[in-house]
């Protein structure tokens, strides 16, 4: 069975989402850990309220991000991980994270990729204006928000919409995307393909094919 390590920083919705399919078996994984950098995240307290084993490693503790990645690993290998998953992870991870874990390492964020990349996607949205974003799950490369995407569920943006409101709305469609691309990861379902040497599109970027 493909064992999940959750990395949080917060509340923990979307964690709680996992937890949730992995009860109802829409999820047939194990979540073999939950990490925060944050002693005080919400998220620590449902996933000990389910039983799974919780990790705090703060970051302020190290003196570099790759040092701090390389404790996360530790942590990670110890409790015999599979699949990383980012939900409401609020550190830049390094390459020491990347290459224990190769297109092992998901994340699910607040747009429609590759627009609106960062920190507050869902202001971004409202201010230039468009009528339709959404969320994205994808794997993580060394960008920011630009590794390869696995999915994508798009919501309308209202006229009437703030901040608050879109953010609850693409919120739900991440609590239902999430679980479901991690169950294809599970099923072997999910395959990152890059350009082949002689063929046409060599050298383009890695993307996903979802069988």
């Amino acid at each position: 069975m493909t064992t999940l390590g959750v990395l949080i920083s917060g509340s923990g919705t979307n964690l709680q989402a996992i937890l949730d399919a992995t009860a109802k078996g829409t999820l047939t994984a194990k979540l073999g850990v939950v990490v925060s950098n944050v002693a005080t995240a919400k998220g620590l307290d449902r996933s000990r309220a389910a039983g799974v084993p919780t990790v705090v490693v703060d970051h302020k503790a190290f003196a570099d991000r790759a040092s701090f990645d390389a404790a996360l690993v530790k942590v990670l290998r110890a409790h015999g991980v599979d699949v990383v998953v980012l939900a409401g992870f609020m550190r830049l991870v390094t390459p020491t994270l990347l290459d224990a874990f190769p297109h092992r390492v998901v994340n699910v964020h607040p747009a429609l990729l590759p627009a609106f990349p960062g920190v507050h996607a869902q202001k971004q949205a409202l201010d230039y204006g468009v009528k339709l974003t959404g969320c994205t799950v994808h794997f993580v490369d060394a960008g920011t928000d630009t590794g390869p995407v696995i999915a994508q569920a798009a919501v309308p943006v209202k006229d009437d919409d703030d901040e608050e409101s879109l953010r609850a709305r693409i919120l739900e469609q991440e609590h239902a995307l999430l679980p479901r691309v991690l169950q294809w990861i599970v099923e072997g379902r999910v395959r990152v393909e890059s350009g082949d040497a002689g063929q046409l599109g060599a050298g383009r970027r890695p993307r996903v094919r979802v069988t």
